[in-house]
């Protein structure tokens, strides 16, 4: 069966892997871009989206794992946009632009459903109401399978990890302190004790730790 994938999830040194106060302006709030300067630097996060340079080494190298043999995402809401309740703009494409880097289907968690939304590279929007498990099993089916990425927020990893369906998870300790926001690891107690975890440290001052599934 295909696997389920986390990959570079970063969290403040307090938990925290968005700040408090997300809208347009501030897709993750007061934490701005500072959970993520270590991915922006990085060769792999260039290319993304279609730029030259960046730098190589160890954050690069991690950083590349999240693409090869993903067949779908699945993320929420808030990583797809900061509105809340009824859609208000059908025409709004999120803010991944014409052509986003997923080039999958990719499923968004609502309690709005709203017609799919496609777009240039072969990334496709559905949005769904579903529990996590439901979820997974129209991202499967969509995957032809290959692996399906939990591409977050917090909120969203969270719950995949609570019902136990995610067998890989790359999270970043950043060196900084955020103090409010939406955390990560709340009611997930002795989650270590089903994966094997490994980690290291790169020169820019992050931690990578990755839980395996044995």
């Amino acid at each position: 069966m295909s696997r389920v994938r986390v990959h570079n999830f970063s969290l403040s040194l307090d938990g925290f892997a968005t700040g408090d106060g997300q809208s347009f302006e501030q897709p993750f709030g007061h934490a701005e871009d500072r959970l993520h300067q270590w991915f922006f630097r990085t060769r792999a996060f260039r290319s993304m989206h279609g730029e030259p340079g960046g730098e190589t080494g160890v954050d690069d190298a991690v950083a590349r794992a999240w693409e090869p043999e993903i067949g779908a995402e699945i993320m929420g809401r808030g990583k797809f946009g900061p509105q809340t309740g009824p859609w208000a703009d059908h025409d709004w494409k999120g803010w991944w632009g014409d052509n986003p880097p997923f080039h999958t289907p990719v499923f968004v968690l609502t309690h709005h459903v709203r017609p799919a939304l496609e777009l240039e590279g072969g990334t496709t929007f559905h949005f769904l109401d579903a529990d996590p498990a439901q979820a997974l099993r129209q991202a499967r089916a969509a995957a032809g399978g290959r692996d399906v990425r939990i591409g977050g927020g917090p909120t969203t990893v969270r719950a995949f990890l609570a019902a136990d369906l995610i067998d890989h998870l790359h999270v970043v300790l950043t060196p900084i302190v955020l103090g409010r926001g939406v955390r990560l690891w709340d009611d997930l107690e002795g989650l270590e004790k089903r994966f094997a975890v490994e980690s290291v440290t790169s020169p820019h001052g992050v931690t990578h730790v990755t839980f395996t599934r044995d």
